[in-house]
């Protein structure tokens, strides 16, 4: 968000009017941490890659939903929401989650949401990456 206000400076009677512009910049960024905490995974577990399958997911979801995040795959990072509903946030291609161990920084669009095709994960490191689409996970049924 840009701000800009104008300033009437004072100035004696006898002296003509000065004018300044002062510019104020807003910026908001939301931080999004691991659901584990600890040193950086060797790589992504397998185990815990089929304890769910994706069905189709949403555009967008809402930033102030998101908890957590879990990095189960090598292109993709598992988000956690307030209401227990996960969804896998698939990279954009060359992208690596393993970047993104130590949680990552989002700058919120004025939506509130966090949307594919439009907005970037920015790693700790510094590394970014798109987000290609959303995947809704649902537990797999044990046949037990």
């Amino acid at each position: 968000m840009l701000y800009s206000v104008l300033l009437l400076l004072n100035a004696p009677a006898a002296e003509p009017v000065q004018w300044a512009q002062l510019t104020i910049e807003q910026r908001v960024i939301i931080r999004v941490p691991m659901a584990k905490k600890g040193r950086a995974p060797v790589r992504p577990v397998p185990e815990a890659r089929n304890e769910w399958k994706e069905k189709k997911g949403p555009r967008c979801i809402a930033l102030r939903s998101i908890r957590s995040a879990n990095i189960v795959m090598e292109n993709a990072i598992d988000l956690l929401l307030a209401d227990n509903h996960r969804y896998r946030a698939r990279l954009a291609r060359g992208c690596s989650s393993m970047g993104f161990y130590s949680g990552f920084y989002v700058e919120p669009d004025e939506d509130g949401s966090l949307c594919s095709g439009r907005d970037v994960l920015q790693a700790r490191s510094g590394a970014s990456c798109g987000i290609d689409g959303f995947r809704r996970l649902e537990p797999i049924e044990s046949e037990d």
